[in-house]
């Protein structure tokens, strides 16, 4: 009874150290963008920010750590994403700009790409989406903050 015993524990063991060892090791870590106070609010339909007057409209506005991006989803609903590249936020240069498409937005520095509509990444070497903030609209006014 005391070897079957032993012998259960060895395999249990023995099968553990296999699923650990099959599951997906990254060692890469998303790298952590700078905290910066984000507080503010807009009037999207007014003529200073003409460009977020309609669906698929954007505009890049000051604030977060370098720069934000607001991006006009539907009617009622926008997204704001830090500039600061995912994958090295740090890099002087790596501030993300909106592609000609007005779909996708890329880094000039590490040729990152991601998607507007969720900030997540979809060609290049970044393997995380873009910071959000929190945005909420109000029917006249867009508020954005972290």
């Amino acid at each position: 009874m005391g070897s079957s015993l032993t012998r259960k524990s060895v395999f249990l063991i023995v099968f553990l150290g296999i699923m650990c060892s099959c599951s997906k090791k990254s060692d890469e870590q998303q790298p952590e963008i700078p905290y910066v106070v984000v507080n503010f609010v807009i009037n999207p339909n007014s003529t200073q920010f003409i460009e977020l007057n309609h669906i698929g409209g954007y505009v890049p506005v000051t604030g977060g750590y370098k720069g934000i991006l607001i991006y006009r989803k539907s009617e009622t609903e926008f997204m704001a994403y830090e500039r600061a590249c995912a994958y090295d936020p740090t890099a002087d240069s790596s501030q993300v700009r909106m592609d000609v498409s007005g779909v996708t937005c890329y880094c000039p520095k590490c040729k990152s790409k991601y998607i507007i509509i969720d900030g997540s990444p979809f060609e290049g070497p970044s393997h995380w989406a873009l910071k959000q903030y929190r945005t909420n609209y109000d029917g006249t006014y867009l508020y954005v903050s972290n």
